[in-house]
C-alpha cells in the first residue's frame, strides 16, 4: 500500500466523523527451516498485509487493523474505527504527537534492510550445518535441533499531523540446542545470533559448536549450600538483570505510581561511571530506527549518565499524564495504544574482563542461566531461579544448579560494577555485571 492510500483512509476517517487519525500499513514475509537429527523438521513461510487505522473522535479513540486492504475492507474498518470510538471512554491523555515533535525527513539511512533473499534450500544447509556441529561436540549426546530463518518487513506510519514515515528491515538468524549427559543428568545448550544483514552472521559452525560447548560445560552440576556471596552475571544474560530498570522508567509505570524508581529521577541509581546508552541510530542496529511508532522523533540518549537517571521512557500519552514531552520511544502493534521500548541499549563496559571480575570477586557465583524471574514493581525486591559455576580464588570449580538468587535491586543497582567484556550481539548488550554480595539459596 503506497503512501498516497494511506492518505486516503486518514481523508475518509475525517469524512466519517474523526477528528484525528493515523494509519499504518505493515508488510512481512518470514521463511524458517529447522532440522533435528540429521532430518527436516519443519519448513514455515509467512506473508502478511496489514493495514491498522487509529481515530479519536473528541477525547474517545479507538485502534482497529485488517488484512482486507481492498476499497471495500478499507471502507469497513473505517466505519468500524469511528463506531468504536464514539463509544468508548473518554481519555484525556490519548492524543496524536502533535506536529513539533514529529520527526521530519529525509531521514538517515540506517543500512537495515539487506535485499538478500535466501531459499528454502540455503537455510536448510545452514540449520544442518549448525546442528552438526553442535552433535560434533564431544559429550554431546542429543539435539534439540538446529533452525535458520530470513524475514523482511516494511511499515509506513502517516498521521493527520503531517507526519509520513516508512520503515523497512531485513532480519536473518541462525540458532542450535544441543543436549549433553544421559537421563536424569541431561544438561541442555543454545546458542543463536539475529543480524539485519545476511554477511554479518557468524558461521552456523561457529553457532553450533558454541550450544554443543554450553551443554557439556553444565554436566554433573552439584547443588549450593544457601550463603551469601558475590555474584556475577555473564554478559550472556547480564542485560536480564536491567530489564526491570526499564521498566520502572517507563512512562506508563511512572504515571500509574507503579516504580520503584518513581521519585529517583536525575539521582544516583548506580555506581559513578556508569553509563547506560540508548542509540536508535546504530547502522545494522536490530533496534534502530529514525522515528518511533507514533512519529516521534528519536534521539540517542544516556538513560544512565555517570550513574545518574536522566529521564524517562515515554509515549505521548504517558508524556501528556507526566507534563512532559514524549522521549520517542513509543512501541505500537497494528492494534490496541501504544507502549514504550527502547532502541539499542548498552551498558558501557568497564575495565576488568570476567577473568579479573572474578579475581576481584575471590569466591562467588557466576550466573550463565536465568529462569522465573520475580519482581515486586513497588519495592524493587527481585529474585531469580539460575544456575552457572562456583568459583574459588577466581578459579571456576564447576557448575552448580537450582539455586535462587535475590536481593533489591535499588541496592544491587548502587553496587553493580560492569566487567568490560562486551559483546553487540543485539538491541540490548552489556558487559558482565557483578555485585558484591548476594542472598543464594540453595539446598
Amino acid at each position: 500500500m503506497d503512501e498516497n492510500l494511506l492518505h486516503d483512509v486518514l481523508a475518509a476517517a475525517r469524512t466519517a466523523g474523526a477528528d484525528a487519525a493515523e494509519a499504518v500499513f505493515a508488510q512481512r514475509q518470514s521463511l524458517s527451516v529447522s532440522v533435528r537429527l540429521g532430518e527436516l523438521e519443519e519448513v514455515e513461510r509467512e506473508e502478511s498485509r496489514d493495514v491498522g487505522l487509529r481515530v479519536f473522535v473528541g477525547q474517545r479513540s479507538a485502534t482497529v487493523s485488517g488484512s482486507d486492504i481492498s476499497a471495500e475492507g478499507r471502507a469497513k474498518l473505517i466505519d468500524r474505527a469511528v463506531a468504536m470510538a464514539r463509544l468508548a471512554p473518554e481519555d484525556p491523555y490519548a492524543a496524536l504527537a502533535p506536529a513539533e515533535r514529529l520527526a521530519r525527513g529525509p531521514f538517515r539511512d540506517l543500512d537495515l534492510y539487506d535485499p538478500t533473499e535466501p531459499s528454502a534450500e540455503t537455510l536448510e544447509a545452514q540449520a544442518r550445518e549448525a546442528e552438526a556441529a553442535a552433535r560434533g561436540v564431544e559429550g554431546v549426546t542429543n539435539s534439540d535441533g538446529g533452525s535458520s530463518s530470513w524475514s523482511a518487513s516494511t511499515w509506513r506510519l502517516v498521521t493527520s499531523e503531517g507526519f509520513s514515515g516508512l520503515h523497512q528491515a531485513s532480519g536473518f538468524g541462525v540458532s542450535a540446542s544441543a543436549i549433553a549427559g544421559e537421563g536424569a543428568g541431561m544438561e541442555r545448550g543454545g546458542e543463536g545470533r539475529s543480524t539485519r544483514h545476511a554477511a554479518d552472521l557468524p558461521s552456523p559452525h561457529s553457532i553450533g559448536a558454541k550450544a554443543g560447548e554450553l551443554a557439556v560445560a553444565k554436566l554433573n552440576p552439584r547443588k549450593l549450600d544457601s550463603t551469601t556471596a558475590p555474584v556475577i552475571f555473564e554478559n550472556r544474560l547480564a542485560m536480564s538483570l536491567l530489564s526491570p530498570l526499564i521498566g520502572a522508567i517507563s512512562g506508563p509505570s511512572i504515571a500509574r505510581g507503579t516504580s520503584f524508581l518513581k521519585d529517583r529521577l536525575g539521582q544516583q541509581i548506580f555506581a559513578k561511571g556508569v553509563t547506560l546508552l540508548d542509540d536508535p541510530f546504530r547502522p545494522r542496529g536490530l533496534g534502530s530506527a529514525p522515528f518511533d511508532d507514533e512519529g516521534v522523533a528519536c534521539e540517542a540518549r544516556a538513560l544512565i549518565d555517570d550513574g545518574v537517571l536522566t529521564t524517562w521512557l515515554m509515549n505521548v500519552s504517558s508524556a501528556k499524564q507526566l507534563g512532559l514531552e514524549s522521549t520517542g520511544h513509543a512501541s505500537r502493534g497494528l492494534a490496541g495504544p501504544s507502549g514504550v521500548s527502547t532502541h539499542n541499549l548498552t551498558l558501557q563496559p568497564g575495565d576488568r574482563d570476567l577473568a579479573g571480575l572474578m579475581a576481584d570477586a575471590g569466591t562467588g557465583l557466576l550466573v550463565t542461566s536465568m529462569f522465573g524471574p520475580s519482581l515486586n514493581g513497588n519495592t524493587g525486591d527481585w529474585s531469580v531461579g539460575c544456575s552457572g559455576f562456583w568459583f574459588e580464588n577466581g578459579v571456576s570449580t564447576g557448575p552448580v544448579t537450582e539455586i535462587t538468587v535475590a536481593g533489591n535491586l535499588i541496592d544491587i543497582y548502587a553496587r553493580l560494577v560492569p566487567g568490560s567484556d562486551l559483546e553487540l550481539r543485539g538491541a540490548s548488550n552489556s558487559p558482565s555485571l557483578l555485585v558484591d554480595a548476594l542472598a543464594i539459596a540453595g539446598k
